[in-house]
């Protein structure tokens, strides 16, 4: 009986975020004009990066081993689990509006769980525009690059997508859960977030040792980036690398623990 009552509790959750997604999907169109520009937007915005690759590659040809386009495949993937977690986790990047004016006192006070209602409080469709992009960048990669492709090697992009997606999206629910003790969200932990995804465009080894132990054990971008890569690329025979990206995704525990205790100490900003 309680595995049924979890079980039809998952699915009636799962209902209610697609409900959301819905939601937002069809109130999105009703500005078909201002979603497209928006989108056009994402999509020409995120070639500046490209563009810095490029010009970087006609000087240098090569950075720490790495050719043009292997640099091209790593921008992509990583360009791809960020404009995932943009897309779905958009709740948990604005939620220091909803602590300062007061609707987290409503979320609390719903029959459903807070961290369902955050997630659902925003869904960026725009955000397919930097998935578009990244899409395209990812197919010339594998078009101009030297890989000998097969099942493991796509599983290990599946993974990382994931993995990736998950990270980042528990960098948000930290950044988030700070509001519960700040208002308002800190702008330094835009350093795991919009600048990671900078710097991501380059495998994380060439920024040094510190930087890979940092990228390894702590904040672990290197798990979904740097290590399955290899095996991508076909560098290391060490093929349990292609499974780090779960290791990563780990990294939500953390993330949900400290949100739970914001939660805990939250006290209504009386807005």
């Amino acid at each position: 009986m309680k595995r049924s009552r979890k079980r039809e509790k998952k699915i009636s959750a799962i209902r209610l975020y697609r409900r959301y997604v819905g939601i937002h999907i069809r109130s999105t169109m009703q500005y078909k004009t201002s979603f497209l520009l928006t989108t056009v937007g994402q999509f020409i915005f995120s070639f500046n990066v490209l563009i810095g690759i490029t010009f970087l590659f006609n000087r240098f040809h090569q950075v720490a081993d790495f050719t043009y386009s292997e640099v091209l495949i790593c921008y992509a993937i990583v360009l791809m689990e960020f404009a995932l977690a943009e897309m779905f986790g958009r709740g948990f990047d604005l939620f220091s509006g909803m602590v300062k004016h007061g609707e987290f006192d409503r979320v609390l006070v719903r029959p459903r769980n807070e961290i369902l209602q955050v997630l659902g409080s925003k869904f960026e469709l725009s955000r397919i525009g930097r998935m578009f992009q990244a899409v395209i960048v990812f197919i010339y990669g594998l078009l101009t690059a030297d890989i000998d492709w097969n099942r493991w090697k796509v599983m290990t992009v599946v993974l990382m997508l994931i993995g990736g997606s998950l990270l980042f999206a528990g960098i948000f629910m930290i950044q988030a859960g700070m509001c519960f003790f700040t208002l308002e969200g800190l702008e330094f932990m835009n350093i795991l977030t919009d600048a990671a995804r900078e710097y991501g465009k380059y495998p994380v080894s060439i920024y040094g040792k510190p930087v890979l132990l940092f990228c390894t054990f702590l904040v672990p971008y290197a798990l979904i980036q740097y290590y399955p890569l290899l095996v991508i690329l076909g560098r290391t025979a060490r093929l349990w690398y292609s499974f780090l990206p779960l290791a990563a995704a780990m990294f939500l525990i953390p993330c949900l623990l400290f949100w739970r205790f914001g939660v805990r100490c939250y006290r209504s900003s009386g807005s």
